[in-house]
């Protein structure tokens, strides 16, 4: 791209919004293997921690890795791009943001919701964390969120990751017309191990993602839940079936 088109070609600023213990990290590095993108992942962690005292791993490398003020970390995601960059994606959690925030920035963004079945998220959640509630995996978010937006006349395309991993390829074809950006065959696959964009939490998430080098194969799961955790899946129910109601289908 010559510096006169850099000029006149669009920035699209994608936000891409997901629960934990989804296909969100695999997604970013989708987009990362792209030549005219730049990643960031989870700009808004270390503010979430700062506001709410959680415990996380690694909370105090997270939160000296990033800007714990709101809106420092915001302000950011809209930086000017580097050289011939036309796409800056962002990974975004939902359980990062609370409905009693100013949520209005997002409508500058081309947001794209991301789910998965909240059993299924539960049941890999408790895994890694020994208490889990339906803010935790953030479903409840996400639709109050896709509710904000739909009152601003932005709905936001929902992509259920079940389905997205039966049918990676047309799903991002179909991602691509609706963001404006040219598909590229790069997405469906990228090199295994860490990225110099990765939050510095990776060494306690992202063992499957370094070693992937594409889209793992969609396959039914075992799931066995305690009450508890099935009341929580219960509860969270509801706003998925929402969400999935409106899901991209692919043809």
């Amino acid at each position: 791209m010559t510096d006169a088109e850099a000029r006149v070609t669009p920035v699209t600023r994608v936000a891409m919004w997901s629960g934990p213990r989804n296909i969100s990290t695999a997604m970013m590095r989708s987009f990362e293997n792209r030549p005219d993108t730049v990643v960031v992942d989870e700009p808004l962690y270390a503010a979430y921690l700062a506001r709410t005292g959680i415990d996380h791993p690694a909370r105090e490398e997270v939160v000296a890795s990033q800007p714990t003020d709101l809106a420092e970390a915001i302000a950011a995601l809209s930086a000017p791009l580097p050289g011939a960059v036309r796409v800056h994606y962002a990974k975004h959690m939902t359980h990062h943001v609370s409905d009693d925030m100013d949520l209005g920035w997002t409508l500058a963004f081309r947001n794209v919701m991301l789910i998965r079945d909240p059993a299924e998220v539960v049941a890999s959640y408790v895994r890694a964390r020994e208490t889990c509630e339906p803010e935790d995996i953030g479903l409840p978010q996400q639709e109050w969120l896709v509710r904000l937006w739909d009152e601003h006349g932005v709905p936001p395309p929902v992509i259920d990751a079940g389905e997205f991993l039966r049918a990676p390829e047309a799903h991002l074809r179909w991602l691509c017309d609706w963001l404006e950006i040219p598909f590229t065959d790069r997405m469906l696959s990228w090199p295994a191990g860490p990225r110099e964009s990765d939050g510095v939490w990776a060494p306690h998430w992202y063992a499957a993602v370094w070693a992937s080098t594409g889209f793992e194969l969609w396959r039914p799961r075992a799931i066995e839940l305690s009450d508890h955790d099935a009341a929580v899946a219960d509860a969270c129910r509801p706003a998925y079936e929402m969400l999935r109601a409106r899901r991209v289908r692919i043809q």
